[in-house]
């Protein structure tokens, strides 16, 4: 079988972080003649082009695409006449309108890294935060009032069928991992304000009944704000996190600081029918084109691209593949001068390509048929 692949650089560093994961997916061993790569344009610069950021012809390839590996998009100050973003709304079109509800981060320190929190070491760090991607507060993007230049609103909204959904995602993810590394324990947290407001309260209550059809899982709980002290505090306890689209959308950047930058945040948007797969960093147009932006984040996000697509389609070659991938990232990572600028290295983009592309050439337990 041979995937179809839509390709989106974006703005930015997009192209560059893009095509690094594009370049590595190719080189690995196995795989040669499984996808078709077709590329799209969406963005901000595309919206200054075409006064669309993300036109339809895009989309369609998209939707009928395998999968979509991205790169960033986003320019500030190319907005609409609203003040919001332009470049984000490949983003969340392509959640909203194909229906990509779980989003995927996982948090992990690997060898190499020095975490930006005290004595933490590879093996400390190894959670994952499961974020609900088409409801919450985003649900308001171009739907909000401002009346008389005096007041704004924005509706925070949340559905039974959106918190089951992702509430059993999040427990059946957990049956798949090995627990916290804490304690070892396989548990689910929400992150929540079920304090303060009903949305929240009520997205408590739908969660646990779903946790009553999990009793091998141990379910825990944390307001948003003090989970950002906990994942400084004790991210050794922390297995699989559940939550509303932009607590996981703040907890997820804070997060992936702890374990070396932005730069290593893989990102995995997946619903009924499609994946979308991109590293959770910006377009960082103030480093455009200066060969030093960490592709790490986006290497990974196309490992996860790869083993999505091989359990989603009973491919072990492609389930080989990603594994091989994510180990090629781990050894050029810890080898010497195998970190990049962000990470308080000095490797630049192709160095980082071409180092993850020869640790690949060792793999040769994808070759295997």
């Amino acid at each position: 079988m041979r995937y179809e692949i839509a390709v989106v650089d974006g703005d930015g560093i997009g192209e560059e972080v893009c095509q690094s994961a594009l370049s590595v997916v190719k080189a690995t061993p196995g795989l040669s003649g499984v996808f078709d790569f077709r590329s799209y344009v969406a963005g901000a610069e595309e919206y200054r082009r075409s006064g669309s950021a993300y036109p339809e012809a895009s989309f369609e390839g998209c939707r009928k695409a395998h999968a979509i590996l991205h790169g960033a998009t986003g320019i500030p100050g190319v907005t609409y006449p609203d003040g919001t973003e332009t470049g984000i709304e490949f983003g969340l079109q392509t959640r909203f309108r194909l229906d990509l509800y779980a989003n995927v981060r996982p948090i992990k320190l690997r060898a190499g890294v020095d975490s930006r929190l005290r004595d933490r070491k590879p093996g400390d760090i190894d959670y994952v935060i499961v974020r609900e991607n088409t409801e919450g507060m985003y649900a308001a993007r171009g739907s909000g009032s401002i009346l008389r230049d005096e007041i704004a609103v924005d509706n925070l909204v949340v559905t039974r069928k959106g918190i089951e959904r992702i509430s059993r995602f999040a427990f059946e993810l957990a049956r798949k991992r090995n627990g916290a590394p804490g304690d070892g324990k396989r548990r689910v947290t929400l992150c929540d304000k079920a304090n303060v407001l009903r949305s929240y309260a009520f997205f408590r209550k739908v969660f646990n009944e779903v946790a009553e059809h999990y009793p091998d899982i141990e379910t825990d709980y944390a307001y948003a704000d003090a989970m950002t002290c906990h994942l400084v505090e004790r991210p050794e306890f922390y297995d699989v996190i559940v939550t509303e689209n932009m607590f996981g959308d703040i907890i997820s950047d804070l997060a992936a600081v702890t374990v070396g930058s932005m730069g290593m945040s893989p990102s995995s948007e997946l619903g009924d029918h499609n994946g979308f797969f991109q590293a959770a960093h910006g377009s960082a147009p103030t480093i455009a084109g200066q060969n030093i932006a960490n592709p790490y984040g986006t290497i990974l996000s196309a490992s996860s691209m790869l083993v999505w697509l091989g359990e989603r389609h009973g491919d072990p070659r492609l389930i080989r593949g990603g594994a091989a991938i994510e180990r090629a990232v781990d050894a050029a990572m810890a080898s010497p001068g195998g970190l990049t600028r962000d990470l308080g290295g000095s490797a630049t983009t192709s160095d980082v390509t071409r180092r993850v592309i020869d640790n690949l050439a060792s793999q040769t337990s994808v070759a295997a048929e």
